[in-house]
């Protein structure tokens, strides 16, 4: 088949390369436009745009891809890229991470006549995480399962009809960062065995279920602070799904935290008997802290400036204290 891609991060690439290797020719690359990044803010290409010019794929990067922008440099990207695709040969559109919204008037040339349509990799089990932010938003609910979602793209938010599913459990030490690289793997495993079904005729389409819809709002840098009011699991779930970005934070000893690891100790690890926030005591390396309901053993810190590190021994470098050490609880 002839593809057409559309993506920016490394979870997109992946797919990318496997698509690629699979067999099929992917006749044009749309990501997002290069980005200043690092301590010298030098521009940077996406990772999908590396691997299709490694490939010698044209690569077009519009910041919109809505005609009527009111920025005429936008506009004439958008009309250039409507234009492209309006010309080229293609079978099928992927669109997986791309960071834009495709208007009705792109996804309708994949759906021109003899054409099968956009097709799009959802880190989630539809319809529940709908949205920016479905792995991390999974951990932080404590969910026990999520997967990959092959879906045919329609106008609306994550609404379109599901060609293909695949379950993947969440561990109990999952992070945002481990649970994206899994899925990845399999997302991109997914899509070359949606294309395949597709291309054979072999492909089924079902309505997602009106009933369980949830939505994953964009993951703010506004709730990293801990509150330590909550549950020791609402806690311990929080801190996980907040790792990679934006890290989960609080004061202690007026000294802000980054917290990266946690997890529920094993019963009879330590007493609750101190005030929400308030370090309970060590193990070799975590600390345990006094939540709400329950203690949470946390596994990795950081200070400001420093390194990541063991629990015990960040908090153990602030110096010895007369008092117990406590976070102060959220305002």
């Amino acid at each position: 088949m002839k593809i057409v891609f559309a993506g920016t991060p490394e979870f997109a690439a992946q797919a990318m390369r496997a698509i690629d290797e699979a067999g099929h020719e992917i006749v044009l690359a749309l990501t997002q436009p290069d980005r200043r990044a690092g301590r010298g803010m030098h521009l940077h290409a996406s990772p999908v745009k590396e691997f299709a010019l490694e490939k010698n794929i044209p690569v077009l990067q519009p910041e919109t891809l809505k005609r009527n922008s009111a920025d005429p440099l936008k506009q004439a990207q958008a009309q250039e890229a409507y234009q492209k695709l309006s010309a080229i040969e293609f079978d099928a559109m992927v669109v997986v991470a791309y960071g834009l919204i495709l208007p009705q008037e792109i996804l309708d040339i994949a759906q021109r006549p003899g054409r099968f349509g956009s097709f799009n990799i959802h880190a989630s089990l539809l319809p529940r995480w709908r949205g920016a932010a479905p792995i991390q938003r999974a951990i932080e609910a404590g969910d026990k399962n999520t997967g990959i979602c092959i879906m045919q793209m329609d106008a609306g938010l994550d609404t379109g009809d599901i060609v293909l599913i695949k379950t993947l459990p969440i561990t109990p030490d999952e992070t945002s960062a481990t649970l994206h690289d899994r899925l990845r793997t399999l997302g991109a495993k997914s899509i070359v065995e949606a294309l395949q079904l597709v291309a054979e005729d072999r492909s089924t389409r079902v309505r997602q279920e009106s009933a369980g819809i949830t939505y994953a709002e964009k993951i703010l840098k506004s709730e990293a602070e801990i509150d330590w009011n909550l549950s020791a699991a609402q806690i311990d779930n929080r801190i996980r799904a907040f790792n990679p970005f934006p890290g989960a934070t609080s004061n202690i000893e007026s000294e802000p935290m980054k917290l990266w690891d946690s997890r529920i100790p094993s019963v009879g690890s330590c007493s609750e008997t101190g005030q929400p926030g308030e370090v309970l005591g060590f193990s070799n390396d975590s600390a345990y802290i006094q939540c709400g309901a329950g203690v949470v053993e946390v596994l990795e810190m950081q200070k400001p400036g420093g390194k990541k590190m063991p629990a015990k021994l960040c908090l153990q470098s602030l110096g010895s204290q007369e008092k117990p050490f406590r976070f102060h609880a959220k305002e």
